[in-house]
């Protein structure tokens, strides 16, 4: 089984710096994605960014430019740099992680989440 351990979140004035971590624990697949997704009040859950085993990364329109993700494979431990934080980036952050399985069998994690909230 796999376990998600987020931290790194908190209060920012707006145009501050978050770095959010996420630890991987358990099962973790040679071959997997991991990723953050985000939940602001009164929204649906969105992707932030993702980044595979191959350190190819993706990243909502929303944050290009201002976020940065990363991952240290060996640890299994992944990384959002926030920067140039705006008000609407206050959500709940979730880290992800997609385990790719033989024959096409896929199976996902979710953290626990940690909260993030810009503010003057």
């Amino acid at each position: 089984q796999v376990q998600l351990e987020e931290s790194g979140g908190g209060l920012v004035q707006p145009g501050g710096s978050l770095r959010l971590s996420c630890a991987a624990s358990g099962r973790i697949l040679s071959i997997n994605v991991m990723g953050w997704y985000r939940q602001a009040p009164g929204k649906e859950r969105e992707l932030v960014a993702t980044i595979t085993s191959a350190n190819r990364s993706n990243y909502a329109d929303s944050v290009k430019g201002r976020f940065m993700i990363s991952r240290e494979n060996a640890e299994n431990t992944v990384y959002l740099q926030m920067n140039s934080l705006k008000p609407e980036d206050t959500a709940i952050y979730y880290c992800n992680l997609n385990n790719q399985i033989y024959a096409g069998i896929s199976h996902t994690y979710w953290g626990q989440g940690t909260q993030v909230t810009v503010s003057s």
